[in-house]
């Protein structure tokens, strides 16, 4: 297994932990409600999900790669806005970033050796 593969596989499991957490956990629900965000939790969580089930199907067949980690990039810019916007910290804002360049690369990487 490849670096671009381990690190999709890594990307896709995250996003299908937070989707699943977003639609059941109680804290999450507050934290959308804290960002006047609420109203797109299900959405949020929903994206979060088909992104990482489009990670793994990428792995055969790599528009399915570009289309996920393009929409997980875009998804978690939004992330890193709405962070700055409620003027979370570097600590609370770090997870979005983070995961935000990982696709990026994702993508890049993806996309170069097509």
């Amino acid at each position: 297994m490849n670096l671009l593969s381990v690190l999709t596989v890594l990307s896709s499991v995250t996003f299908l932990g937070y989707g699943l957490l977003a639609l059941t956990s109680p804290s999450m629900e507050r934290e959308f409600t804290r960002f006047g965000l609420a109203h797109l939790r299900v959405l949020t969580a929903s994206l979060e999900l088909l992104g990482g089930v489009g990670l793994l199907v990428g792995l055969r067949w790599p528009p399915a790669l570009w289309l996920s980690s393009g929409g997980l990039t875009i998804l978690m810019l939004c992330g890193v806005a709405v962070r700055i916007g409620v003027a979370d910290g570097l600590l609370l804002t770090l997870p979005a970033l983070v995961l935000m360049l990982l696709n990026l690369y994702i993508l890049v990487a993806a996309v170069m050796s097509a």
